[in-house]
């Protein structure tokens, strides 16, 4: 049984006051659905065997949700708290983060609330905007799938606006709650509904995702505490007919998935480009995000004719393929470990960081950077398993995805960090531990990236204009985010300057890593100029060797 929300509502005093759903809520809503998915994400994991048993569902969910609540802050920061500007962010940024089909449907859901709090033009019943939202969210969602099942996500939707608009109440709490527990009665609904859930003897993990979704809106508006979701069948028992299930329309004549964000468009092309992929292949899902933004998703065995169609449609980018295959036949021996983590670095010293912390490593040359051949054979020759790569390279992610996908079509489950600097790499290294759960480890690797903001100087060879100026030959440049954010008349002038502008945000503990040739004393000095002028922050020195940059500053 799906759990009931375990404290006592609040006092009838404070009940009375009926909550709005305003750009505050929306905030505190998406941290609230957050931290739950965050909870619940191994369990969703565990029982996803359908439209393909990938257990990931949980996983995709909570990226996307993250997605959007970052999305969330960042529009409340740069534009105020108006609720259409922040509601507009909150489905933009799901739709630019959506993590596969649950994540897709998901970003539906919140475009539906995006477009019921923009079309209220004065004061509303908060309760009435959450019920046209549900209503909203379900004819997106649907109309973004090809071919809609019962049993899905679809179904725990549907029974949630229905739910929402029957409630008979303005209030928001009530249609809250109208909706999250009609979506808890749907999920238990969906074992019976599905051949494959029936099998395996568990509810849609998207389903469930999206109750846990709705229940943090429940009870962040009453006040009261969600519960611990129940642990679903394991999964151990499923039948090989189980473990095979069928694709989103049951087709098995394509080779490959195609996905890609499509804008430049319109709908009458947006129109065609459906029936143009109907024709090429099947599991068609285009999902609008509003301004003039859609998210393709197709299998077909002719990627080139599902990319053109894309391009007679509009402008395709972020282009993914995937190559389903059968289960690989392993060779005897080829793995002698479960777990490993590769991680490309750039010089030898940050090579034997790395090793020291367990990682394998795949030493870039100066100015050069590894190709997909040479990541694919790195990761072969780690001979594990399960692989987290970590590029340490923002121009190098495309490549480590490539290279990861490669892997995967030959037997190995390799996951990629998108760490853009050695130190996000070293960052993610240190969270690493091989005894947590593959998918809980590259969540907290990632988070411990994301949390480490970076910086480095160069030394100018010509003049140049930069946004801070005109730079001299000789002059030491602080770079952040790819952009030059000082000018320094030397090194340790520079290395000063850069870390106090990081740490104008926060931060606990600064590293330092010297480059090829930089002298020890210019660490010893930063640190000692740190300690005295920021007590409260950790301060830790490396021999990096890296060739491209003299100085190199992270901040978490």
């Amino acid at each position: 049984m799906l759990p009931q929300r375990l404290a006592d509502p609040l006092p009838p005093r404070l009940a009375r006051v009926p909550p709005t759903l305003d750009a505050a809520l929306i905030t505190r809503w998406t941290r609230a659905a957050t931290t739950a998915l965050e909870r619940h994400r191994a369990e969703i994991d565990r029982i996803n065997v359908f439209p393909v048993p990938d257990g990931d569902t949980g996983t995709n969910l909570l990226l996307t949700m993250r997605a959007a609540a970052d999305a969330v802050r960042r529009a409340v920061r740069e534009n105020g708290r108006g609720p259409s500007a922040v509601a507009g962010a909150l489905a933009r940024g799901a739709l630019l983060g959506a993590r596969g089909n649950s994540g897709v449907i998901l970003s539906q859901v919140l475009r539906g609330v995006a477009e019921a709090i923009a079309k209220v033009a004065g004061p509303a019943p908060a309760g009435a905007v959450l019920a046209d939202a549900l209503q909203r969210a379900h004819r997106l969602a649907t109309a973004a799938v090809s071919s809609p099942r019962e049993g899905t996500v679809l179904s725990v939707l549907a029974a949630a606006a229905g739910a929402a608009a029957a409630v008979g109440s303005d209030r928001l709490d009530d249609v809250a709650v109208a909706a999250a527990d009609a979506a808890g009665a749907a999920v238990q609904a969906t074992t019976g509904q599905l051949p494959e859930l029936a099998r395996a003897g568990v509810v849609d993990a998207g389903g469930l995702g999206l109750y846990v979704v709705l229940d943090a809106l429940a009870a962040l508006v009453t006040g009261r505490v969600g519960g611990e979701l129940p642990r679903p069948p394991a999964p151990a028992a499923r039948s090989r007919e189980v473990l095979v299930a069928q694709r989103e329309t049951g087709s098995a004549e394509h080779d490959y998935e195609v996905m890609y964000l499509l804008d430049g468009s319109d709908r009458a092309r947006v129109d065609a480009l459906r029936a143009r992929l109907g024709a090429v292949g099947d599991s068609v899902v285009v999902a609008e995000g509003g301004d003039d933004l859609w998210n393709v998703h197709v299998h077909c065995t002719d990627i080139g004719a599902a990319i053109e169609a894309g391009i007679a449609a509009g402008r395709p980018h972020r282009i993914t393929v995937v190559r389903f295959a059968d289960t690989p036949r392993e060779a005897p021996g080829r793995f002698v470990r479960e777990r490993a983590v590769l991680m490309v670095v750039p010089g030898p010293d940050v090579a034997d960081l790395a090793r020291s912390a367990g990682a394998a490593v795949l030493e870039r040359r100066a100015g050069h950077r590894p190709g997909e051949e040479e990541l694919a054979a790195a990761l072969a020759g780690t001979r594990a398993r399960h692989v987290v790569l970590l590029p340490d390279d923002a121009d190098l992610t495309g490549t480590a995805e490539r290279a990861a996908a490669a892997a995967r079509r030959d037997g190995q489950e390799v996951l990629v960090v998108p760490t853009a600097s050695v130190l996000q790499g070293l960052s993610a290294l240190a969270v690493h531990d091989a005894a947590r759960r593959a998918g809980d480890d590259v969540v907290a690797m990632a988070e411990a990236a994301a949390g480490t903001r970076t910086g480095g100087l160069q030394v100018a060879e010509s003049e140049a204009l930069t946004w801070v100026g005109r730079c001299e030959p000789g002059d030491v440049l602080g770079i952040t985010d790819g952009e030059v954010v000082l000018i320094a008349p030397d090194l340790a002038v520079g290395g000063l300057w850069l870390a106090h502008r990081m740490l104008t945000a926060g931060g606990e503990i600064v590293t330092v890593l010297l480059g090829e040739g930089a002298d020890a004393a210019l660490g010893e000095g930063l640190a000692a100029d740190l300690r005295r002028t920021h007590p409260e922050v950790d301060v830790v020195v490396h021999r990096g060797g890296q060739s491209d940059y003299p100085l190199v500053l992270g901040v978490e």
